[in-house]
């Protein structure tokens, strides 16, 4: 198989996800020319907002792999990445992102995901989201105690 026919997995996921009952997106995962994963959006259909296609492909490769560091490894998405998704893409080292519809694409089918990226970059007091810093000092004690833990597996 080569990149064409990783997208086209992709995107038959995505299509058949309809039928489904899920969303119109899906993600495949590939490393050393082998599919690792594979997987489409169940949001409604696990009532989690997190079930995205990449997120859920996310999880099936590092199961299979047995590790977080997906290092090697490319994605395939019907659709380029909702900020959750990116933020994923990044922290499991994913080397290659390979998209087919973009954001205007899905903005236009009522999956936006503007209103995210212009709140991130608001100062807190001024979200929607109601955002209080709190215990700071407090919260600190687990960041040093993990800092001084020999037993740590950074990631």
């Amino acid at each position: 198989m080569n990149t064409k026919d990783f997208m086209q997995l992709a995107i038959n996921l995505a299509i058949n996800s309809i039928d489904n009952g899920g969303g119109p997106f899906g993600a495949v995962i590939v490393k050393d020319g082998e599919i690792i994963s594979q997987s489409s959006n169940s949001v409604t259909l696990d009532t989690d907002p997190t079930a995205h296609a990449e997120i859920n492909a996310i999880r099936k490769a590092a199961k299979k792999l047995n590790s977080f560091d997906l290092s090697g490894c490319e994605i395939y998405s019907s659709c380029e990445p909702c900020p959750m998704c990116l933020g994923a893409i990044y922290w499991a080292k994913i080397e290659h992102l390979y998209f087919g519809a973009n954001q205007k694409d899905a903005d236009e089918i009522g999956f936006s995901d503007e209103f995210i990226y212009k709140e991130i970059e608001k100062p807190y007091e001024y979200r929607n989201l109601k955002t209080d810093n709190m215990m700071r000092e407090e919260a600190l004690e687990a960041f040093n105690k993990w800092k001084d833990f020999e037993g740590k597996i950074e990631y």
